[in-house]
């Protein structure tokens, strides 16, 4: 049986031999108002991913939820989302380093960045220090690992979302779209969306990554799978990997910005 270090290596491997995606459709996969303002800058994109590609990049890997918020919960399992999203999270790392990034865990166990009786809403106190977590560290880009659910049982498939209005989120969140639509092949093939999330207001390309929907039968079985779950790494990184290999200059992303006093609502993340 091949030791842990191996399977990442060969998953490394993998990656290395996926020709990065045309940088025409990693733009229409972003949105077509994405195609309009980068059209005149698009140049001919390398058509092969260098071993220690993501060299000098720190990346913020977020393993949304945790401790006390077990965020979505799986229709038939009961499993919450907190743990498969640390799992993936665990493994985006392990597969990002391989391609030589610094990577910034914003946690690595079960349990939430709140204090238990904290001054201002849990929620609130466990986004701002992830987010300081993320500053400190001066990272480059985030992602931000969730699971999906919904009240109707036939959605499916995974689903980047951006900040709004946001042209680097959005270009990023269109490579990884186009990534995992490619790696994961599922039934429904969704659009990468602009949203209001405090995760991804934080002045660096983010995206906040719904690996599949729990509440999705279906979909949920695969979740529950260690293999799957290794394919929705591997797709994701390899949507950075298409990201970087872009030949264009990268726009910039919004400014930071400050949500200290706000309260949480339904688009925490």
């Amino acid at each position: 049986m091949l030791k842990k270090r191996d399977r990442v290596q060969i998953a490394a491997g993998m990656l290395l031999g996926v020709t990065a995606l045309c940088s025409l459709a990693l733009l229409l996969a972003a949105g077509t108002s994405a195609v309009q303002t980068f059209a005149a800058q698009q140049t001919a994109v390398q058509t092969t991913v260098a071993p220690g590609a993501l060299h000098g990049l720190t990346i913020a890997v977020d393993a949304g939820h945790g401790g006390y918020d077990g965020g979505a919960v799986g229709r038939v399992s009961g499993v919450p989302e907190k743990g498969l999203n640390l799992d993936v999270a665990q493994r985006v790392e392990r597969l990002l380093r391989s391609q030589g990034a610094d990577v910034v865990m914003t946690r690595t166990g079960d349990y939430a960045l709140c204090d238990e009786d904290p001054p201002i809403r849990k929620k609130l106190q466990d986004m701002q220090r992830r987010a300081e977590i993320i500053r400190l560290n001066d990272a480059d880009m985030v992602l931000s690992i969730h699971m999906n659910e919904y009240a109707g049982r036939s959605e499916s498939g995974p689903q980047m979302f951006y900040r709004e209005g946001c042209p680097a989120g959005r270009l990023l969140a269109g490579a990884i779209q186009e990534a995992m639509i490619a790696g994961l092949k599922p039934e429904k093939e969704r659009p990468a969306l602009g949203g209001d999330y405090y995760i991804l207001t934080l002045g660096v390309p983010s995206v906040l990554v719904e690996c599949g929907f729990l509440s999705n039968k279906e979909e949920e079985e695969k979740l529950m799978q260690e293999i799957y779950r290794q394919e929705v790494a591997e797709s994701i990184v390899q949507g950075v990997l298409n990201w970087q290999a872009l030949a264009l200059e990268k726009p910039q992303p919004l400014e930071a910005v400050d949500r200290s006093g706000e309260e949480m609502g339904e688009h925490a993340a």
